[in-house]
């Protein structure tokens, strides 16, 4: 460093040149394209055509290797994320970690890199400059933020469209972002009978009209260690000694593995530029309907299977007074256990991969579970007990 601020001293800029040329060369950009200059133009997509293999790695790809990229996983501390951030902190990737509730939230995932290489981030999704100050120093922005049910603060629009639009924006204009990596879901469309589908799928345009170059991920219904089905099956069947099922049971899912989720994020993120401007379905090896799943639960915890099946008109009925009092009453109201309006209409539609679209086999990802012959054991925690057991 001391040497390259001697030879900083000393240069001059030339007369009528930038004041920034001496910096340039005083501190190259080793491995830059020709085209590469500090006042290039930012109002154009920055993402480019090869993906990051032209990023500076150096040591042999592990922990505390330098793998060239600096990733902001937006949404880090949610059921996903801390998957993404082990996956990218394990190959030498800094990782930088915006929250915005407790400084306790992103605490687990430093453990994760190696010193130094998990670097927490205080921001506010609707303030755009502390959006600027997460992204100032990264190379690759991925995007996970996401609900399942909407609040007094953050309505699906906000959530999955607005914040979504503010970050690749802002990518946009950044003027480093070589990748850009947007979570979805499997059903994203305008016409779903789900709000949070119709939102998610209007996220991905607004994406793509600002960066046509950015991967779409949609993957299915994530189950492990801490999802959120089968973990909460299970805490309402203990609870309540009886589990409501909406529906008849019929709706086909294609449960799966987050780690494979997370694996075939990274492959997006390291292949050649091929998965640019793309769309991924990545579900699991099997398709299952919700009245299998629920048996499979209970077969988990070795319990009797113990529920009740309420039509889509009572399950309706029932979680409408949420809907109707969300944004009249000065107080938030409880979060939904089983009776939320939008899972309601979205188990309507079955929820499974297109036969025609891109997958993990696309990704050269090869997933971890190999159909039912393949054991996955995870806890299953409800109540206050933790009972290891096998999905499968």
């Amino acid at each position: 460093m001391q040497p390259a601020a001697r030879r900083a001293t000393q240069l001059r800029p030339l007369s009528g040149g930038n004041a920034f040329l001496g910096l340039r060369y005083a501190f190259p950009v080793q491995g830059a394209s020709s085209d590469y200059k500090f006042d290039h133009s930012r109002s154009a997509s920055s993402l480019t055509d090869k993906g990051i293999g032209h990023l500076i790695r150096k040591g042999t790809g592990g922990r505390s290797s330098v793998s060239g990229i600096i990733a902001t996983v937006f949404g880090a501390t949610g059921f996903l994320g801390r998957y993404v951030v082990q996956q990218l902190a394990k190959t030498g990737s800094q990782v930088l970690v915006p929250f915005r509730g407790s400084e306790d939230s992103p605490r687990h995932l430093k453990l994760m890199g190696d010193l130094g290489q998990i670097v927490p981030m205080k921001y506010n999704p609707r303030d755009e400059s502390s959006i600027k100050a997460v992204m100032a120093k990264s190379n690759v922005i991925i995007n996970l933020i996401g609900r399942e049910y909407e609040t007094r603060n953050f309505s699906f629009e906000e959530v999955n469209v607005v914040i979504s639009e503010h970050l690749a924006k802002i990518a946009k204009e950044h003027g480093g972002i070589v990748r850009f990596i947007q979570l979805s879901c499997l059903g994203a469309s305008s016409t779903s009978p789900s709000k949070h589908q119709r939102t998610k799928a209007a996220a991905e345009d607004v994406v793509r009209r600002e960066l046509p170059e950015a991967t779409i991920i949609r993957p299915a219904a994530m189950i492990g260690t801490e999802d959120r089905i089968l973990n909460k099956w299970a805490q309402i069947a203990k609870k309540w000694s009886v589990l409501p099922i909406i529906g008849d049971g019929s709706t086909r899912l294609q449960p799966v593995y987050v780690i494979d989720v997370a694996a075939a994020i990274i492959a997006a993120l390291k292949d050649d530029g091929t998965s640019m401007g793309r769309t991924y379905e990545l579900g699991g090896p099997d398709v299952f309907t919700i009245e299998q799943l629920v048996h499979l639960m209970f077969e988990m915890i070795r319990e009797e299977p113990r529920f009740i099946k309420v039509p889509i008109p009572i399950a309706r009925l029932i979680s409408s007074p949420r809907e109707f009092l969300l944004n009249k009453v000065p107080f938030p109201l409880p979060i939904p256990e089983v009776f939320n309006q939008d899972y309601v209409d979205s188990l309507l539609v079955d929820n499974v991969v297109s036969p025609d679209a891109l997958t993990f086999a696309d990704l050269g990802v090869a997933t971890q579970a190999k159909g039912l012959s393949y054991r996955i054991s995870f806890p299953v925690s409800y109540w206050g007990s933790i009972i290891w057991c096998n999905l499968g």
